[in-house]
């Protein structure tokens, strides 16, 4: 049995209507667009448990089409309101294309609420502080990146309107802990947050699964089993039987993440295909980026490895400053200081900017060979 698949522009206030249907199954699943074609036919099929497909971010390459049931939205969002404070009104922040944002809307959806979005265009506190007062008494959430957490910290107004939330869930990217700290030093009611499309966005809250959650390690992997797993990939069976595993009788994701688990609380140490090999020692570059981030004058930070004829791979380290930036020498005293010397970058490259890919996730290969080609032609 299959069901039509309709692409549904991503616009807030037109997606939600669709995401219901979908979910209760009097309408076709969903695929949320930035640009919607008028003139495309729907000619897509899904099985018929599918209601909504998102596409992943593309850190592995191109990025593909994630199918979410409506039983695994149903289980998400269930298990999202038992571990914080029940069902509650929602403030969207983030892009509904991808999963934390749509999620935010499917959330709504099920809990009975009307969520507020932010106005259209880049974003800014001032923005953030506008939608949040437009905001009903009573429970109260929002879901953000560690960029827009950096930027809301930074101003006191918006910072004040943080601390009005049950719960600010954050994720998209490793958050530095120096960044987590100052949150809820401010009085921020932060929930770190782990998982990704395959697994209708977050599924581990402050490193603890979520109820239904299982996980495990897998050659140092991260494995995740319950009833959140996506169906599969649109139109990619050989991705499925890949990324899907079945171990003793349970269905798995077998994510690119490497992890630790410690009396039931998972560490995420940061992606299989990251680790940066410099002079035969294993570095994790986002253990690196905690350290960097904690210092003074850095406001992001991310650390690649470059082709290096004498380590095989140097670890180095972009920063955005805020202020005055660090030096490399405090940089590298700060990282042996934590990690050990092998870890400690061996450039330190002031930015503008840094590239990203979807929501708060640094792109690390257009930021490695941006910076392989630098150093070519200078």
């Amino acid at each position: 049995m299959t069901r039509p698949l309709r692409d549904v522009s991503a616009r807030p206030d037109l997606l939600l209507g669709a995401l219901a249907a979908a979910l209760d199954g009097s309408g076709p699943a969903v695929l949320p667009r930035e640009d919607v074609r008028p003139d495309r036919p729907e000619s897509d099929e899904v099985p018929a448990d599918v209601a909504l497909v998102v596409h992943t971010s593309g850190s592995t390459g191109e990025p593909r089409g994630v199918m979410l049931g409506a039983a695994a939205l149903r289980a998400s969002a269930s298990a999202t309101a038992a571990r914080l404070s029940g069902p509650g009104q929602w403030l969207l922040a983030l892009p509904a294309t991808h999963v934390a944002g749509v999620q935010v809307l499917v959330r709504s959806v099920l809990a009975g609420t009307t969520p507020v979005v932010l106005e259209p265009g880049p974003f800014r506190p001032a923005a953030f502080v506008a939608g949040a007062a437009r905001m009903a008494p009573g429970t109260r959430y929002t879901s953000l990146v560690p960029t827009q957490l950096v930027r809301l910290l930074e101003d006191p107004a918006a910072t004040a309107a943080l601390t009005g939330f049950d719960a600010v869930l954050l994720g998209g990217a490793a958050t530095p802990g120096a960044l987590l700290a100052a949150a809820r030093a401010a009085g921020v009611r932060v929930v770190t947050t782990y998982g990704m499309s395959e697994t209708c966005g977050g599924c581990v809250y402050d490193g603890v699964p979520l109820d239904g959650v299982c996980l495990a390690l897998e050659d140092g992997r991260v494995t995740i089993a319950g009833p959140v797993l996506a169906t599969g990939y649109l139109g990619r069976p050989d991705l499925d039987a890949e990324t899907f595993v079945v171990r003793d009788g349970v269905r798995r994701l077998r994510t690119a993440d490497l992890g630790r688990i410690d009396r039931g609380v998972l560490t995420v140490l940061g992606r299989a295909d990251d680790v940066i090999v410099t002079g035969g020692v294993n570095v994790a570059p986002a253990a690196v980026e905690d350290v960097v981030a904690a210092l003074p004058g850095v406001a992001e930070v991310c650390v690649v490895g470059l082709p290096d004829d004498e380590w095989g791979q140097a670890v180095v380290a972009a920063v955005v400053p805020a202020g005055t930036p660090p030096t490399l020498e405090a940089v590298r005293a700060a990282v042996s200081a934590a990690l050990g010397s092998p870890s400690a970058p061996r450039r330190l490259v002031v930015l503008d900017q840094l590239p990203h890919r979807g929501p708060g996730k640094h792109d690390r290969r257009t930021l490695a060979l941006a910076l392989t080609d630098r150093r070519t032609t200078t």
